[in-house]
Formats: structure tokens, sequence, C-alpha cells
């Protein structure tokens, strides 16, 4: 049981931190989609 939630706790911390660091290297789909021509507000 222990290992478990050891797992699932580990899980949150990796897709958290996954998804701070995908945002912040410019990987969004609104960014990867779009040309120059393309307003996004």
């Amino acid at each position: 049981m222990k290992a478990m939630l050891l797992a699932f706790l580990a899980v949150g911390v990796i897709a958290v931190g996954a998804n701070a660091y995908l945002s912040g290297a410019g990987f969004s789909a609104g960014e990867q989609a779009t040309g120059s021509a393309v307003r996004l507000d």
C-alpha cells in the first residue's frame, strides 16, 4: 500500500513538473500550430 501511494505521488509530481516545463519551453498547441499571420488572444 505504501509503495502504491508513493507511486501516485511520483506520477503527480512528474505530471505537474512536465506541464510547467513544457509550458515554459513553448510547446503549447497554440504556439506550435500558428504562424506569424494568426492572431491569438
